[in-house]
């Protein structure tokens, strides 16, 4: 009897201890998920090209810092989704990839990164957020002449927001099949409930209607190169999958593969 009752107090304080763990998961979410940089407001950036740094206002009243830096002749204009580290000082270095080849571009830094004021609770706040910076931008650009791009964590906010509109075209650089998906592979004893931000890429390109271009390496060690293959499942006729061999999660865009194509998919749209 007595080690029946030792075996019940330690089955009991396991169960606590999970539940405890479940609930952090749950109410700290934001800290797994997002790694922001945070800059002063009057912190100044510093890139070789010209750039115009514009502010959007939210819904509910939140600024959100944006870089816009533009071509001499530009054919359209790139809407950039960051990943979930760092900020616009250190992700807009990889703008004058794209304005070289004459697109504008227009780069975004979440809620709480870099000038950006407030803080990240759900997905459907960060969804909005995009769809209200994509309104703007469609004030000065035809849809038809707007491509988006979403790297790591953005490509599920990039393929959310493709699916109300109507982009030339969506751009997935490295991108995972769900958060779901990846909570299941990192965290495969807790319950997927738990997780606010879903980001279902693998059913937002199936409603997308505008072409999707996927880049992945086949050395990613941080979204593996394995989600993007269960992505192409969903494709339809004219998405492409682009392997990029040897590379890793980061530096895609200095990827000599990744650049010679972005040239030619660019030009031909």
């Amino acid at each position: 009897m007595r080690l029946k009752k030792i075996s019940l107090r330690i089955l009991l304080t396991l169960i606590s201890i999970y539940i405890l763990i479940c609930g952090g998961m749950y109410f700290f979410q934001e800290k797994f998920i997002f790694h922001p940089q945070k800059l002063d407001n009057n912190f100044l950036f510093q890139f070789q090209q010209k750039y115009i740094e514009k502010f959007f206002t939210t819904k509910d009243g939140v600024k959100l810092n944006a870089l816009h830096f533009k071509a001499d002749n530009p054919k359209g204009l790139i809407f950039y989704l960051h990943g979930n580290s760092g900020s616009l000082k250190t992700c807009a270095n990889i703008a004058k990839t794209f304005t070289d080849i004459n697109y504008d571009i227009l780069m975004l830094d979440y809620r709480g990164f870099g000038k950006s004021e407030g803080s990240l609770s759900s997905q459907e706040q960060i969804f909005s957020d995009i769809q209200t910076v994509y309104n703007e931008l469609k004030k000065d650009y035809s849809e038809k002449n707007i491509i988006v791009i979403g790297y790591s964590i953005g490509t599920g906010i990039a393929a959310e927001m493709a699916t109300h509109n109507n982009p030339k075209l969506l751009i997935l650089q490295a991108p995972y099949y769900s958060l779901i998906d990846m909570m299941k592979r990192e965290y495969s004893y807790l319950p997927t409930f738990l997780l606010k931000y879903k980001f279902e890429t693998n059913k937002f390109i199936t409603e997308c209607k505008m072409p999707v271009v996927i880049f992945h390496g086949t050395n990613d060690n941080v979204v593996p190169y394995e989600s993007s293959l269960m992505l192409k499942k969903h494709f339809k006729k004219l998405d492409t999958l682009i392997t990029l061999k040897n590379q890793d999660h980061n530096n895609i865009t200095q990827n000599i593969q990744y650049l010679n194509s972005i040239k030619s998919i660019l030009a031909s749209n």
